[in-house]
């Protein structure tokens, strides 16, 4: 991925099973077939907000449900 973000910035990383195309989105790759790997760049802690936080509650079912059969 490189290193192309603020001094004392953080990397989230968080797991979907589709991609997610949004501003905040800095990288994107899909390592296995339905699973989305995404990469948002935090600069303080109100970046963790609004939507980074409902990408997270998202990353978080999908985590608690992925590879269970229905």
């Amino acid at each position: 991925m490189g290193r192309h973000w603020p001094e004392g910035a953080l990397v989230l990383t968080f797991g979907l099973g589709r991609r997610l195309e949004h501003p905040r989105i800095f990288q994107a790759a899909e390592p296995y077939p339905g699973r989305w790997t995404h990469h948002v760049v935090l600069t303080c802690p109100g970046d963790v907000e609004g939507e980074v936080s409902a990408f997270l509650a998202e990353a978080y079912w999908f985590a608690r449900t992925k590879g269970r059969r229905k």
